[in-house]
């Protein structure tokens, strides 16, 4: 599977965060990566482990993005982009294997495919600031 792809799917396993308990993660991720067909051993591995580490993460990420984000707390983000930006935050901060334009430019990407018609000026836009405070 190609790093995008890998990608697309851990964004979807973050998404589900949103929406069921740590207690129900484990779970929902082994119910989910059974769903992926034609995946390798080593992709379903990386995409599982990857969402993980991102949910163990959760509350660092979360505070980034307030600090971050003026006039919007992750409350009161649209889901989708929250799940975008937890990805792309714990790409830029914790992942040495992803430089922080390609986080940025992939969740521009997912952005423009799950998010509303603000959705990528508004990721690229707290991203970037991230960066470059």
């Amino acid at each position: 599977m190609k790093r995008t792809e890998l990608r697309d799917h851990i964004f979807k396993m973050v998404f589900e965060m949103e929406f069921n308990g740590a207690e129900e993660m484990p779970a929902q991720a082994e119910l989910y990566l059974g769903q992926i067909e034609d995946a390798k051993e080593k992709d379903l591995e990386y995409i599982g482990t990857k969402a993980a580490k991102i949910r163990e993460k959760l509350g660092e990420i979360d505070k980034l993005l307030n600090d971050t984000s003026k006039g919007w707390k992750t409350t009161r983000m649209n889901k989708v982009d929250l799940g975008i930006l937890r990805l792309a935050v714990y790409e830029i901060k914790w992942d040495e294997d992803v430089p922080a334009g390609v986080a940025i430019n992939e969740a521009v990407e997912l952005a423009k495919r799950y998010s509303s018609d603000d959705g990528p000026s508004f990721i690229n836009g707290v991203l970037a600031k991230l960066v470059n405070p």
